[in-house]
């Protein structure tokens, strides 16, 4: 399961006609289909906090493009993660830092996989202090890694947590650049030693830089965890029951 695919339609690919409806001046109209129960607005939160210090537009308010996006994200995840609600106050960074974070996080080439990178987002995340990704991310990484303990190791203390050699050589490297460390030719040289090359290198290196500043968009936002990363990837799937 991914929560954030199909990212790169905000950037300018062409979007399907899924939603019904009509826009004027850039602003989608809801006809009504879709409008009510869980996919009415993308204001609330479920929690005792707000999950924004800003304010997050009703999805009424909201440019199409966006308000496709983030039903997509619901309908395929089961919840909208609070990153597209608390992004949208801004609607032009919303589209920069989703179409950033699908080329980084989306890449197939290289030997860092998607279970590493969202390792190095716990990582970095919890040595910057950010309760949103590294809640978030930890859960991502269950999914990917089918491993349900080691992101709370790392989060807890990466010296002592169960990583394999490569990994941690990876997050080590992660972590001077996320402290911020000078980089030098021993850094790339330990990371050679376990199998990445400079272009693997490039994107430990822009995985952290990114989610430094979206850990930085957290603090600032208050942005604040949705419930269901808490549990989801330790849990079994709920099977459908079956008809009698």
């Amino acid at each position: 399961m991914t929560l954030f695919t199909s990212v790169c339609r905000i950037s300018g690919l062409p979007f399907r006609a899924k939603l019904s409806g009509i826009v004027s001046n850039g602003i989608w109209r809801s006809s009504g289909v879709i409008s009510g129960g869980r996919y009415g607005y993308a204001t609330h939160s479920e929690g005792p906090r707000p999950i924004s210090r800003y304010p997050v537009p009703y999805k009424k308010d909201l440019p199409y493009d966006i308000v496709e996006l983030m039903e997509e994200m619901e309908r395929k995840g089961g919840f909208l993660p609070n990153v597209f609600k608390v992004m949208a106050h801004r609607p032009n960074e919303f589209r920069a830092f989703f179409a950033y974070y699908d080329i980084l996080m989306n890449r197939e080439n290289g030997n860092v996989s998607k279970a590493d990178k969202e390792l190095i987002i716990v990582a970095t995340s919890a040595n910057n202090k950010c309760p949103y990704c590294v809640t978030a991310h930890s859960a991502l990484h269950r999914i990917y890694s089918k491993n349900k303990t080691l992101a709370d190791q790392v989060i807890v203390n990466p010296e002592l947590a169960d990583l394999r050699p490569r990994d941690r050589a990876m997050l080590e490297f992660a972590l001077a650049v996320a402290k911020p460390e000078n980089i030098t030719e021993e850094h790339f040289s330990s990371l050679e030693k376990h199998g990445f090359d400079r272009e693997d290198a490039w994107d430990i290196a822009m995985v952290t830089a990114f989610f430094a500043m979206a850990n930085r968009i957290a603090h600032l936002t208050d942005m604040r965890p949705n419930e269901e990363f808490y549990t989801l990837g330790r849990l079994p799937k709920e099977k459908p029951e079956e008809s009698e």
